[in-house]
């Protein structure tokens, strides 16, 4: 009977290293469980992001052929299809040194930025698909903006990704005129604001407060990384990313990002 409180105290002692036992596998399950949804997020943005520039590449590419197979062939409109090839080819890269810049953030490449300059890329790149779709675009650009601060490769991602939406959201409309407008203004004195608008079906109203929740999606190919990842990258400089209704139809997403960045 004299062993039984030392047995007791063994019993205790062994009880709750199992259960610290249980705990440290619990933990570490759990580690490994982030690190696969971190992987899998990384992966899936980083095919999400590429897709754009490749799709722009397959397109120029069957332009070309189309060019290039008339019966009096169109050099110079193949010319510019390859010359756009080219283009997105660096763009491709350019996304991948985004991506591990957004991992590691003072390797970003933070300088002064024009940006109608970088929207009117935009709309250049995206020109083929506009002209696809039948779209209307119309620019509200003034000249006398001050530039921002932020990685112009980031920046242009935010705004074709904001611009490809409005395209794709546009697609199913066919009682009304396909309208992309495009607004840019300082009425911020310490940003600039950008404003995309479309004349689409419209955001649902009950999905507006999760479209920029990180793998929400409407889409059936969709990632839900795209807003996420564009909203991550205008917070990163001090800046504001949110969508609001169209008037009478469609949506608009806003950008305002700091002239003096973060």
């Amino acid at each position: 009977m004299a062993d039984r409180p030392g047995v007791a105290h063994e019993e205790i002692e062994k009880r709750v290293a199992d259960a610290l036992e249980r705990e440290m596998a619990r933990q570490a399950e759990f580690v490994r469980l982030e690190r696969l949804t971190t992987m899998g997020a990384l992966t899936a943005s980083i095919a999400h992001e590429i897709n754009q520039p490749l799709a722009a590449i397959v397109a120029n590419g069957n332009a070309a052929q189309r060019w290039l197979a008339n019966a009096r062939p169109d050099l110079d409109e193949a010319r510019i299809a390859l010359k756009n090839i080219v283009r997105d080819g660096y763009r491709a890269s350019q996304i991948i040194t985004s991506v591990r810049a957004m991992l590691e953030r003072d390797a970003r490449d933070l300088r002064p930025l024009a940006v109608n300059a970088i929207i009117n890329d935009i709309l250049s790149l995206v020109h083929i698909e506009i002209m696809r779709h039948r779209i209307s675009v119309r620019t509200e650009l003034p000249a006398e903006l001050p530039d921002v601060v932020a990685d112009r490769t980031q920046l242009q991602q935010v705004f074709l990704h904001l611009v490809v939406n409005a395209i794709e959201a546009m697609n199913s409309v066919t009682d009304r005129e396909r309208l992309l407008v495009v607004r840019s203004d300082n009425r911020e004195t310490d940003a600039v604001t950008v404003t995309v608008q479309d004349s689409g079906t419209g955001i649902n109203a009950n999905h507006a407060d999760r479209i920029f929740d990180a793998l929400f999606t409407t889409k059936s190919d969709g990632t839900g990384m795209g807003l996420p990842i564009c909203r991550s990258i205008i917070e990163s400089y001090g800046g504001r990313l949110w969508a609001t209704p169209g008037a009478p139809h469609g949506s608009v997403f806003h950008v305002v990002v700091p002239v003096n960045g973060s």
